[in-house]
């Protein structure tokens, strides 16, 4: 499926560019983040919340959803939009990330990734047409090819055999492809090698993809390796697609990544760090442990300038004291604050691209971090 994607505006300093694409369930404006839910749900939110806070997208994944509820439900059930009540768009990981964090539990072939499911043991087979197969039934918007993700410490040959394993393998999940309202996306891997890195995009970017995603990164290498990476694919990639940078990251790596070219970011980092008591403040630049003892009489909002429904109405110490005694009603709160920033922040984002001021936007970001 075409997603029309239509560039508006770019900064004259950085590779940052403003854009806007379409799917059958409305508009999407770039950069964007997609709030992650795996198995179908953002953790301790609804549909409801998501739309309050403004996300326009969201990711689920394909193992994940395979297993549970399977197939045969999402199927029964009309897919994962008409099963939760989402409306806008979603996009689905294909399960290649499992290939690497559930390397014990697999077995790597030409014809696809044999998985002893992490739920009960069962087997699951995944080749791309498969991969393919199971998203279309979960009716995402936005399809990911089956890839194969080494570690980036990995050895150079590994990186080669995985980037050459993914090619072959996106050329077949083209092919399988069935649902005209899908768009396919395939996934540029090779490392932190700038040469291998080039030369994937090559091969992906001849064939008629609808978008493009740089993987393998936040895998083990260093944040500069990362963003050095970045730098030299990012920008490389078609401009007339979308650009999805997988897994990543900190509000700091959706600044940087954006400055680099990127489009689409998505992590876990948001909610799974807020569950812990770990909320991003002062629109991301900060953070604090929320289960410190100073924030058990604090009667100040987790953050003084957040507009959200979490810091509009309760204490850092009353909030402290939820995650203390473990009260589910603070899972939801304290993922309301930390998405709202996230998504806060890559409005402020758009706004600085839109008003030619994203370069002055970066360097203030950089200012404040470093201390």
């Amino acid at each position: 499926m075409d997603l029309n994607f239509r560039l508006e505006a770019r900064c004259a300093e950085t590779h940052a560019r403003l854009g806007r694409f379409t799917t059958t369930r409305g508009e999407v404006q770039t950069p964007v983040f997609m709030p992650v839910g795996t198995v179908g749900s953002v953790k301790g939110l609804d549909y409801v919340d998501l739309e309050a806070l403004g996300a326009q997208i969201i990711l689920g994944n394909t193992y994940h959803l395979a297993i549970r509820p399977g197939i045969e439900a999402l199927e029964a059930l009309g897919g994962l939009h008409k099963m939760g009540g989402w409306r806008r768009s979603m996009l689905t990981d294909s399960g290649g990330f499992q290939i690497l964090s559930l390397s014990g539990r697999r077995k790597i072939t030409e014809e696809g990734a044999r998985f002893q499911n992490h739920v009960n043991g069962a087997e699951l087979f995944l080749t791309p047409e498969r991969a393919v197969q199971i998203q279309a039934s979960i009716g995402s918007d936005i399809a990911m090819c089956l890839d194969h993700l080494a570690p980036s410490t990995a050895p150079r040959q590994d990186h080669e055999e995985a980037m050459a394993r993914t090619t072959r393998w996106a050329l077949r999940c083209l092919e399988a492809r069935t649902s005209p309202r899908q768009a396919l996306f395939a996934i540029v891997q090779g490392g932190v090698d700038h040469a291998l890195r080039q030369r994937h995009l090559e091969e992906l970017a001849a064939h008629p993809f609808d978008g493009f995603a740089v993987g393998g990164l936040s895998v083990g290498e260093s944040i500069p390796q990362m963003y050095a990476t970045l730098e030299v694919t990012a920008p490389r990639l078609p401009e007339d697609k979308p650009r999805y940078l997988m897994g990543v990251g900190t509000p700091t790596d959706l600044v940087e990544g954006v400055a680099r070219g990127v489009d689409m970011f998505d992590c876990v980092m948001p909610t799974r760090n807020a569950r812990k008591g770990g909320l991003f403040v002062d629109g991301g630049r900060a953070r604090i442990n929320l289960r410190n003892a100073r924030f058990r009489l604090d009667d100040a909002p987790l953050d003084p300038n957040c507009a959200c429904y979490t810091c509009q109405r309760f204490s850092r110490g009353y909030l402290r004291h939820l995650l203390v005694a473990q009260e589910l009603l603070v899972y939801r709160l304290l993922s309301i604050h930390n998405l709202s920033i996230y998504l806060r922040l890559m409005e402020d984002i758009r706004a600085a691209i839109r008003a030619g001021r994203f370069g002055a936007f970066l360097a203030a970001w950089r200012a404040a971090v470093a201390g």
